[in-house]
């Protein structure tokens, strides 16, 4: 009987982002088991704590009317360029508008401002600080520093803690990022434990057929 081919390894950048940018499709597509999608979760850092913001920053006001600006022009008129305007100018005073101003340029391709204001960004939060960690591996993937992803999403994986809708995409964008640096042993063992620690996550990707193939091309 013919032995299997295995697929061949798919390494390049490019392909990396494809990967990234199915996983977000493969849970939207999945809504009944779980419920956050990579776009939602942008949504949510952009939306995230504004009235925290608007109450509890008196000494701010100035900067944090010009966030309430932005977020006006941002989610309700799509006037992304004022509100990038808005955000940048508020972002030393007020980390939201950091983070908000690093999905804008995230979004027209200027990975490297965006990651510069997430490198500054002090995470935390259950959400909004994995989010910007996710996103700023997101940004070195494209910039072709994959060390530095890597290490972006591990922070992410660690501040979501143990969250069974973001832990596991994290892991998955850090796996993918393994298998573009063609380290197939640890690949298999992120995908592993993605089996292991969240089986719905697991079972709706189709973890399995990416474990076989980082340990196939391992020599397992």
């Amino acid at each position: 009987m013919a032995k299997k081919q295995t697929a061949p390894a798919r390494t390049t950048l490019e392909e990396v982002n494809d990967s990234l940018t199915g996983t977000a499709q493969k849970l939207e597509k999945n809504k009944k088991v779980l419920t956050w999608a990579a776009v939602a979760l942008l949504g949510l850092v952009a939306l995230g704590a504004a009235y925290y913001y608007f109450v509890h920053i008196p000494n701010k006001e100035k900067a944090t009317e010009l966030v309430g600006k932005a977020d006006r022009e941002y989610i309700l008129m799509n006037d992304t360029a004022n509100a990038l305007k808005d955000y940048e100018a508020a972002a030393g005073d007020i980390d939201r508008a950091a983070v908000n101003a690093a999905i804008i340029l995230y979004q027209q391709g200027k990975y490297q401002e965006a990651a510069k204001y997430l490198e500054d960004y002090s995470a935390a939060g259950t959400i909004v600080g994995p989010a910007s960690q996710s996103l700023l591996g997101d940004c070195y993937v494209n910039l072709k520093q994959l060390d530095k992803a890597v290490g972006a999403f591990d922070k992410a994986i660690k501040l979501s803690d143990d969250n069974e809708l973001l832990a596991p995409v994290f892991m998955r964008k850090k796996a993918t990022v393994l298998h573009a640096q063609k380290k197939y042993v640890e690949e298999a063992d992120l995908y592993q434990s993605i089996k292991d620690n969240y089986p719905a996550f697991a079972e709706n990707y189709g973890v399995d057929k990416y474990i076989e193939r980082a340990n196939a091309l391992a020599g397992k």
